[in-house]
């Protein structure tokens, strides 16, 4: 039996660089610009991935900040879920080769594994040459410098049956470890005349009308129900084009979700209208990983820095009275400087004193920190600022989750969730440890947030309610 060929692809020379030493560069250059728009600080444990697949020089900084995740976690084998754009026949095609080759070298693919997986409707074997696609082959570059050692198995996704997805995604959630890591290919929102898609004009707002558009969908996406997240393509209309391989990738998740939940997290995003400055022709690229909660939790020896930080920036406001922290140095460790939601909350003989949060973070928890505990103190509407000569303030930081849209107050778990809840203009958010601390069910937790909302008691079940949860590394 001969071996199988070694595929090289036709992308190189066009879509990047097919010189080693210029691609060398460039990746180097899309590495660094990722660091500089999203910071140095990277998760561990990612379960997947969804990825843009445009030219490098477009898509590749903010593809980058996924492979920059990937790099850390050194897994041996990713599994490329990409389509043809072409079209193909339903189902899942695996490319029957031994490898890839581009200007960095080879990049085998686990045969084993792809035999493995074309033995079950509805994967099959199919030859190269009926399905070769960009989808792919754009990410084997920068998967060779973030995974030199890692195998890849191609996948091919094109229209599925509900059935045959479930089925599909059962078998891929039995392969997934943090050595087995699944990507999938797409590209977001695409703009203008040339893609037959334009629901507004290209204006002043179109940066901002774009990207809330392109954040719909990765809220969507972000529920982990591949149902939902098509719903809300067919009710936009927005042109996604990797929506079979993403929905495949949400019913793979959806069923790791029930061993220990799993978060989305927008890891950077940007148009090329942006990179260009015309809009008239715009392609948004998001950059989107999936990490389960064990990912955003800091260790002991940060947890007590985290905890040094509040109690000195308290002790110093109450003995100077400047309503700004003491000087820091950085702490030097890359977690600290991780950008995560964030709330300090204040006690005093087991009474609330104060809490003030931030669920969008914007700046490292090391430096959130001291500014949050100050607001804790000073800040909340609910309390007098704290007095220079209170004693015996307890200190709680809670490190949140990013958010998940939940369709409805059945997949809220009181005790375990915290939960924001947005009605029109009203918004509300109670932290997990709430419900734990006055012994609520999630009847009486989902009244209670309505009410912390403006909304009244039964807002969580209103049809236009969006709910959502998160879960905290509460610190005490």
């Amino acid at each position: 039996m001969p071996a199988p060929a070694i595929h090289t692809s036709p992308y190189i020379g066009s879509w990047y660089p097919g010189d080693r030493k210029e691609l060398e560069r460039l990746l180097e250059q899309l590495w660094r610009e990722s660091g500089s728009r999203t910071g140095p600080a990277a998760l561990a444990g990612a379960r997947a991935f969804v990825v843009p697949h445009a030219g490098l020089i477009y898509s590749g900084r903010v593809a980058a900040a996924a492979y920059r995740h990937l790099e850390r976690q050194r897994p041996q084998t990713v599994i490329l879920a990409g389509f043809a754009h072409r079209g193909a026949p339903e189902g899942i095609f695996v490319p029957d080769i031994g490898g890839y080759q581009t200007p960095l070298g080879g990049v085998p693919v686990n045969e084993d594994l792809a035999r493995q997986l074309a033995s079950h409707p509805p994967f099959r074997l199919a030859s190269e040459a009926r399905l070769c696609d960009h989808s792919i082959e754009i990410q084997l570059p920068l998967l060779q410098k973030a995974a030199p050692q890692a195998a890849v198995v191609p996948l091919y996704v094109s229209s599925l049956e509900a059935g045959e997805r479930a089925r599909a995604a059962e078998v891929l959630a039995e392969l997934l470890t943090p050595e087995t890591v699944l990507i999938a290919s797409s590209d977001l929102t695409h703009y203008g005349r040339s893609f037959h898609y334009e629901p507004f004009p290209v204006d002043w707002a179109i940066a901002e009308r774009l990207r809330r558009l392109d954040e719909e969908v990765m809220e969507a996406a972000g529920s982990l129900r591949e149902e939902f997240f098509l719903d809300t393509l067919r009710r936009t209309s927005a042109t996604v084009c990797g929506y079979y391989p993403i929905s495949l990738l949400l019913a793979v998740l959806r069923r790791l979700d029930a061993g220990g939940e799993i978060f989305q997290v927008t890891l950077d995003y940007q148009t090329s209208g942006e990179i260009t400055g015309d809009y008239h022709h715009s392609v948004s690229y998001g950059a989107l990983g999936y990490f389960p909660q064990s990912s955003f939790e800091v260790g002991p020896e940060e947890r007590e820095i985290l905890l040094s930080l509040a109690r000195r920036t308290l002790e110093h406001y109450q003995r100077t009275g400047k309503s700004s922290p003491p000087p820091f140095a950085p702490t030097g460790r890359e977690s600290l400087r991780r950008r995560a939601g964030l709330f300090v909350t204040l006690h005093t003989d087991g009474k609330l004193r104060g809490c003030i949060g931030n669920v969008t973070p914007v700046e490292p928890l090391e430096e959130a920190v001291p500014q949050l505990t100050l607001a804790a103190a000073l800040d909340d509407p609910r309390f007098d600022p704290l007095s220079p000569d209170e004693r015996g303030v307890e200190l709680e930081i809670s490190i949140l989750t990013p958010m998940k849209r939940v369709l409805g107050p059945e997949d809220v778990r009181a005790g375990e969730h915290g939960a924001l809840l947005r009605l029109g203009v009203r918004q509300g958010l109670l932290l997990p440890q709430v419900a734990t601390e006055r012994g609520w069910d999630t009847e009486q937790f989902l009244k209670a947030l309505g009410v912390k909302a403006g909304a009244g008691t039964q807002a969580c079940w209103d049809p236009k309610a969006k709910l959502y949860v998160f879960r905290a590394q509460v610190i005490h």
